[in-house]
């Protein structure tokens, strides 16, 4: 098992765990050796998001637009956190695009 993806694992058991903060330097480490991973980038962002780090849970989830620009999830998460940044009108095109990328569940 490589050292970024233990990295990676130990965050996620330390978000799980409630430890938001330790979970940060443990996925800060695994994006300096994989910033193109998606998952070390939404559990980063999720970490900042709930210590309440505002613009850099915003950088997470924006640069999990650039890797993945039609991702529902991040353009909603992007949203909230501009909104706690008191950015209402910049949030507004990023909850209507997750509103229109959700997948329907209408049956014929």
């Amino acid at each position: 098992m490589s050292d970024t993806y233990e990295l990676f694992q130990k965050g996620r058991e330390q978000l799980r765990s409630g430890m938001a903060a330790q979970a940060t330097v443990s996925l800060e480490k695994a994006k300096r050796r994989e910033p193109r991973s998606r998952s070390i980038r939404e559990a980063l962002g999720i970490a900042y998001f709930r210590l309440s780090r505002w613009e850099e849970a915003e950088t997470e989830f924006r640069a999990l637009l650039e890797l993945s620009p039609a991702d529902e999830w991040a353009h909603h998460a992007l949203g909230r956190a501009l909104v706690n940044q008191g950015r209402r009108e910049e949030a507004t095109p990023h909850f209507k695009l997750a509103r229109s990328l959700r997948p329907r569940t209408d049956s014929p």
